[in-house]
């Protein structure tokens, strides 16, 4: 007697994008979602010239897809490296809020630096466990513990809620919509 074949979850969907996986450890979920996410920002980028990523919103707005990469590149070094790590380093763009635009700073060197970030949070993350903690650094919750598990899911929806941000920039920018 043979048994029905349970179909296979693909490891990538057909942009490139991870799937997280659908079962197992509560570790592994976190961080496959969160894989997604930052693969969704990627995506929304591809395709796009360094005029096209500096093209801001709507008025009053003035948030850009490269403001969005510079900004989550921000996030990625405070949550691992400031919070968790407890490392005293300086903003990766010269300000906290990564939004600012440098003439002189286009896609590729911004997609370069959150690659970079994106890594070093990687190493940091790796032999910590979800219930470790860290102590936010900023006003208005200095010294207010946080756990890896926190960190993961407030990633999950910073990115989410900052991929949906750049679903409308990228329909003004050229129309593409989706994913």
């Amino acid at each position: 007697m043979t048994m029905p074949q349970t179909p296979q979850t693909p490891h990538t969907l057909p942009d490139g994008r991870p799937v997280p996986p659908m079962t197992g450890s509560e570790r592994a979920m976190l961080e496959g979602w969160l894989d997604f996410h930052r693969a969704t920002l990627e995506l929304k980028c591809r395709g796009l010239d360094d005029a096209q990523v500096r093209q801001a919103s709507a008025e009053p707005s003035s948030l850009t897809l490269l403001g969005l990469v510079q900004h989550l590149a921000e996030v990625e070094r405070n949550w691992f490296q400031r919070v968790l790590a407890g490392l005293d380093v300086p903003p990766v763009f010269g300000e906290e809020t990564g939004y600012a635009l440098d003439p002189g700073r286009g896609l590729e060197a911004a997609l370069g630096v959150w690659r970079r970030e994106i890594a070093r949070g990687r190493e940091l993350l790796a032999g910590r466990d979800l219930a470790d903690t860290g102590r936010i650094v900023d006003e208005p919750m200095t010294g207010v513990e946080v756990s890896v598990r926190w960190v993961l899911i407030h990633l999950i929806e910073e990115y989410a809620r900052h991929n949906g941000h750049a679903d409308i920039l990228r329909e003004r920018i050229d129309g593409v919509t989706g994913a």
